[in-house]
């Protein structure tokens, strides 16, 4: 069974993250590793990790992270191409859900999603997130109470 981990990313690891890609289909859904880790190291909210399946690297997410306003917000998530489709991704939801928990009067996650042909909106939604009701940009705002 493979065992799925977040890691950090180092400087022997940024590379094969970097590398990492959607299918060409899905690029509009999120921004690509180099942006997300670009906008990380000037965002002192974030928390970000590559995911790892055994020791393969497959995906990468990142969490807008502020105790001081208890707010927890998926700001990226990705799994590589042809990763997909094997459960990894509910499995970093998880790892990343116990991760949130820890954290200071954490009582929900919360992200958002851009609707349309391939979006991960549904995916989200089998794992338990719900629709808010609010829109920002474009984008549905979903929750999931820990």
């Amino acid at each position: 069974m493979t065992t799925l981990t977040l890691r950090e990313i180092t400087k022997e690891t940024v590379g094969a993250i970097l590398n990492l890609k959607v299918s060409p289909e899905q690029t509009h859904f999120v921004a690509d590793n180099a942006t997300s880790i670009a906008e990380a190291y000037f965002e002192p909210k974030a928390w970000f990790r590559a995911i790892y399946a055994d020791e393969t690297p497959v995906g990468f997410m990142m969490l807008e992270d502020d105790p001081e306003t208890s707010s927890y917000y998926l700001w990226r998530f990705m799994i590589a191409e042809g990763y997909q489709g094997r459960g990894y991704g509910r499995q970093a939801l998880e790892l990343l859900m116990a991760h949130v928990r820890t954290r200071p009067n954490a009582t929900h996650l919360t992200l958002s999603c851009v609707p349309g042909t391939g979006s991960p909106c549904p995916f989200y939604e089998k794992i338990g997130f719900t629709y808010t009701g609010e829109e920002d940009d474009g984008e549905l705002m979903m929750r999931i109470e820990l």
